[in-house]
């Protein structure tokens, strides 16, 4: 149906503001909009692959005869804070821009060519038979990778290709064939779950020894290290001595940070232990560091301490564990000839994500024999902010110059369409291995995109496509909806909240309304209500430029003239006349917020409190991946769907605490849909994937893009990567959201695409 009666006035779908949408269909779940002919209740569908319409609620599928068109004056009427059109002839000419546009398929030039998928000559030895006889067969690339046991060797592993299925058979080969004594065979993998699985596999394999597969030195870069450090020095190397919690660093840079009157509110402390690591993996030590920015000079001032501090009290933390077992090393010859009298052969899987100490300390414990061999994809590096480097997967042969090269093309994850479009997206790196994978089967189902008004339709869409896929008999563990950072999953976290349907997140994303600018845009809200909610004040302080410390003498204050808390702002003494001055007009602005719908609240915050100024400063002088203005906008656009200041701090509240049930909840879940940020969906798999926000500023990222202005590429091409990954988790289908909108602006697709768009398909998306 194309008309629904909301009140006593007729809705006539095509007489819509595109924007309008989602508030109708907000409308309709709220069962205020009935059909003009039976008088039951209606719904708008707003899905994927469908176009919009309404329809009955109990009974989806009934078709009633729509009205006989009638002419009304073309203009807006407001019921409960929207602005709707008055009904119009369906038949008349539209006036109304930004119509509904349909998916479109990407669909892929290249033909479906199914690749070989088992072993054949040269590689028939009795082992690979029978292991293929075992259900673990191999291609003739993988079982290259598998038999070339003696000298280094650079496998890339393209998406899909079946790695883990390599490197165990790899080892199995080493033991049974070559007879290698496993306690010289060292497998380095980057988890601990990684470890875990393949010695898992190894014990299902054919002829293989429990005793051998635990005498073999398996675990990650981290695990291993750690394991010799103590047998050479258990005293300083102590499990107690480890700073295993992040609060504990935390709270050793805070102290240090007093000093230098560094907030503990304001100052993005987190941002600055990442830093750290970062120094600290890249091998670069606080005496090497050259800050060039007041933040690098603050997080140099506060490394030094943080490291002085663990030598006084001889505590260490994670990175320590590879930084000191590379000093070790290398200040003790006799130990490094221990071990490379030890190890004659290792392999390291998810190569392509190596850092510098990692790096240097393969490099030392393979100098003699060099029997090295690297598993990865340098198309799938995606942790540069936190030191690693595809460099040393591109660049192997640099430092093992007799270094033999197999490809794995063969991708027996994804469908023909998904992969032909990822080879596509990913061949405009310029700096990559060149590589083409292949599909081992084709489901005629090319990636699809969509094109939602804004980050609420694109949640309602999805959740309605998830909700016809499951009641049809999906399971919901078939599903993942990935974003490119946590803060891009508050509209569908929330749409999925109030649905039926199970869901898990990653443990560590923080819930957007607890975001440090969130949280502190709110309290101004909370403050205009409750002028006595001290949590509130204390949040905005740091906005105001106040210190925390003034935080007892305000309530002092408040006792003494018998005022609320925020009133005694404006009798401060704060030794500067301009912020006095400034505090005394702040505090009837957010006095008068209360009367404002949330939106305009916020704005108010924004221009005439002058927090726009306080993010600009933080941003100068915090992470540069910080991007508080970013968190105001998202909170704008989530305040549209408030018509008061109540009603979205109730939601906020709730949705707050949504986060932490569902965190509970997730870890008993076993059949769940699946939110991730890409990073975190890096090496799993899934039937169907939705990538939310494929637009310039999302994914690609705005730093990755302001890189690119200044020449710096690289970044972008990391972006592109992340991209990447994304697609090759689906393993059936991949449904990819280009929101026309995106923070309240027009939002332009993701560049990335524009390889897998026809000239006649491009026409569309202009």
């Amino acid at each position: 149906m194309k008309t629904a009666i909301y009140g006593n006035k007729t809705i006539s779908f095509e007489q819509l503001n595109r924007e309008e949408f989602q508030k109708i269909y907000t409308i309709g779940k709220s069962g205020q909009l009935h059909c003009p002919s039976c008088k039951e209740t209606v719904q708008l569908y707003l899905g994927i692959q469908h176009e919009p319409h309404f329809y009955h609620i109990n009974a989806p599928e009934k078709k009633c005869p729509e009205p006989a068109p009638a002419l009304v004056s073309d203009y807006y009427i407001k019921r409960d804070g929207f602005k709707i059109p008055k009904g119009r002839t369906i038949s008349g000419a539209a006036t109304v821009a930004n119509h509904f546009k349909h998916a479109n398929k990407i669909e892929s030039s290249v033909t479906f060519n199914r690749g070989t998928s088992t072993v054949t000559l040269p590689f028939n030895s009795p082992f690979l038979q029978l292991l293929a006889e075992n259900g673990v067969t191999l291609d003739e690339n993988q079982a290259a990778a598998v038999t070339e046991t003696e000298g280094s060797l650079l496998v890339l592993a393209g998406a899909g290709s079946g790695k883990t299925r390599v490197l165990t058979a790899r080892t199995a080969y080493l033991l049974k064939v070559k007879q290698i004594d496993p306690r010289s065979i060292m497998l380095v993998t980057f988890t601990s779950k990684a470890a875990s699985e393949m010695k898992n596999r190894l014990l299902s394999y054919p002829e293989m020894k429990r005793d051998q597969i635990q005498q073999l030195v398996t675990g990650t870069f981290h695990s291993i290290f750690y394991r010799i450090l103590m047998f050479h020095d258990a005293g300083n190397w102590a499990n107690d001595k480890l700073l295993k919690k992040e609060w504990q660093r935390d709270k050793i840079l805070k102290e240090a940070g007093k000093e230098l009157g560094l907030s503990e509110k304001e100052f993005a402390y987190d941002a600055a232990l990442q830093q750290i690591g970062y120094w600290k993996n890249s091998l670069i030590m606080p005496q090497d560091v050259k800050p060039l920015t007041d933040w690098d000079k603050n997080v140099l001032f506060l490394y030094k301490k943080y490291e002085e501090y663990k030598r006084q009290n001889t505590l260490f933390d994670f990175d320590d564990m590879l930084l000191g077992c590379y000093q070790l090393l290398r200040n003790s010859p006799e130990i490094l000839d221990y071990y490379q009298q030890r190890f004659h052969y290792f392999l390291i899987d998810e190569f392509q994500d190596i850092n510098k100490v990692q790096y240097e300390l393969m490099k030392l414990l393979s100098g003699k024999n060099q029997n090295v061999c690297a598993v990865g994809d340098d198309d799938q590096a995606i942790y540069s902010f936190r030191g690693s480097d595809p460099s040393y997967l591109l660049d192997f042969e640099k430092d093992f110059p007799s270094a033999k090269v197999i490809t794995l093309e063969q991708n027996y994850r994804s469908a023909h369409e998904i992969v032909a479009a990822a080879n596509q997206m990913i061949a405009s790196n310029k700096t990559r291995r060149p590589k083409q994978m292949k599909a081992q089967f084709s489901n005629s189902s090319p990636p699809l995109l969509f094109f939602p008004y804004d980050e609420e339709e694109e949640a309602t869409m999805i959740v309605t496509d998830l909700q016809e896929r499951i009641l049809n008999g999906a399971s919901p563990s078939d599903f993942a909806i990935l974003y490119r950072t946590n803060a891009a999953s508050r509209a569908v976290f929330e749409r999925l909240s109030s649905s039926n349907l199970p869901f898990i997140i990653d443990q560590d994303a923080e819930s957007f309304y607890d975001r440090y600018i969130v949280r502190s845009a709110l309290s101004f809200l909370k403050l205009s209500l409750n002028e006595d909610d001290s949590e509130s004040l204390s949040d905005i302080l740091p906005i105001l430029f106040i210190k925390q410390t003034m935080l007892k003498e305000i309530k002092a204050l408040s006792i003494l003239k018998d005022c609320s808390f925020l009133e005694t702002l404006s009798l401060l003494n704060t030794t500067h006349a301009f912020q006095e001055k400034k505090l005394k007009k702040t505090v009837p602005i957010i006095q008068s917020l209360k009367t404002l719908t949330p939106v305009q609240a916020i704005e108010k915050i924004e221009k005439e409190i002058g927090f726009l100024d306080y993010l600009k400063k933080r941003g100068s002088e915090s992470n540069q991946l910080e991007k508080g203005s970013d968190d105001l906008k998202d909170l704008k656009t989530a305040a549209k769907s408030f018509h008061t200041i109540d009603a979205l701090l109730a939601h906020a509240e709730h949705m707050s605490a949504m986060n932490k049930e569902i965190k509970k909840l997730s870890k008993h879940f076993t059949d769940a849909i699946s939110l991730s940020t890409i990073h975190r969906a890096k090496g799993l798999e899934y039937k169907t994937v939705y990538l939310l926000g494929a637009v310039d500023g999302s994914l690609p990222h705005d730093h990755a893009l302001e890189s690119s202005r200044n020449g710096d590429f690289s970044p972008l091409e990391e972006e592109r990567r992340l991209f990447y990954v994304a697609m090759t988790r689906a393993q059936n289908e991949l449904f990819i959201s280009v929101p026309e909108n995106r923070r309240g602006k027009n939002a332009a697709r993701t560049r990335f695409l524009r390889p897998l768009l026809t000239p006649r398909k491009k026409a569309n998306f202009q």
